[in-house]
């Protein structure tokens, strides 16, 4: 069970390639928490999502109060709160915006998942999130960061006060996760790139919309074994690149430079089965 929380008036499009990319792997439900203009179009797309309008912007309500402001954050967190011990992994930031009240909100969200101890993977502006508020994943193992190449440049420049070392990619990926207390970032590029502070894995072959899902199927799997061999984070972000990156290869082979997202999204069955057939 796999929640996303992202989606605005102006970002419909992330958060339901988001969830139903889940469902698309094998997530038994995918839920979609987003403000109330951005849910009948996310709605829209598919029948098969659970989509909450719960989140709120300011920029319709300029004129709140910091006691209203307050009071609408606790309608959020509480309808959040409602659901957050039935999921598996949280999705955090695909079109969620800049809007700072709705930010603050997500913070909150963030905390509440903590508490539960509900793994969660941060894209899009939930990086933009992180890279100004770090303390909200510090330490946190079971959060994982999924930056792309502009993403990571400000989340290196942010914490290790540097610029990005090509050469030594590796190195650099281990001391940011280090860094920021052990969590795990995959960085996305030519070749993926894994760490949670103390290994690096590289995904090169074929060529996140799914880290949530193999995350938790992770975590799942090494809570059954008396001695765990591996970080289930890593494991996730190396079993969700690793079927990307095939799913975008076999696109790219059907529509060539048309290739869009859900020409990808089409894909990730036949990824999966040619990875790991089912019979």
């Amino acid at each position: 069970k796999i929640a996303v929380i992202g989606g605005c008036r102006e970002y419909t499009g992330a958060p339901y390639f988001a969830a139903i990319s889940a469902l698309k792997i094998g997530a038994d439900l995918s839920h979609v928490f987003c403000t109330k203009d951005a849910a009948p179009v996310i709605k829209s797309y598919s029948p098969e999502l659970i989509v909450h309008p719960v989140l709120c912007s300011i920029q319709s309500k300029i004129q709140f109060t910091e006691e209203e402001k307050r009071k609408v954050q606790d309608k959020v967190i509480g309808e959040v709160d409602k659901w957050m011990e039935r999921f598996d992994c949280l999705v955090i930031g695909p079109g969620l915006g800049r809007d700072p009240f709705l930010l603050e909100c997500v913070s909150k969200i963030m905390l509440l998942a903590k508490k539960f101890n509900v793994p969660f993977v941060v894209d899009g502006d939930g990086l933009f999130l992180v890279t100004n508020s770090i303390d909200l994943v510090k330490s946190y193992p079971l959060a994982v960061l999924t930056p792309n190449v502009n993403e990571y440049k400000r989340l290196v420049q942010k914490v290790l006060s540097c610029e990005v070392d090509e050469e030594n990619a590796g190195d650099q990926l281990r001391a940011l996760a280090k860094q920021i207390g052990g969590v795990t970032i995959l960085r996305k590029g030519k070749s993926d790139l894994i760490s949670n502070g103390e290994m690096v894995k590289s995904v090169s072959i074929y060529g996140s919309p799914s880290v949530a899902v193999f995350l938790s199927w992770a975590r799942q799997l090494k809570s059954g074994l008396e001695s765990p061999s591996e970080n289930p984070a890593i494991l996730g972000c190396i079993a969700a690149s690793g079927l990307l990156r095939k799913a975008a290869a076999l696109a790219f082979t059907k529509h060539k430079r048309s290739t869009l997202t859900s020409d990808i999204i089409e894909c990730l069955g036949e990824s999966l089965e040619d990875i790991c057939p089912a019979s």
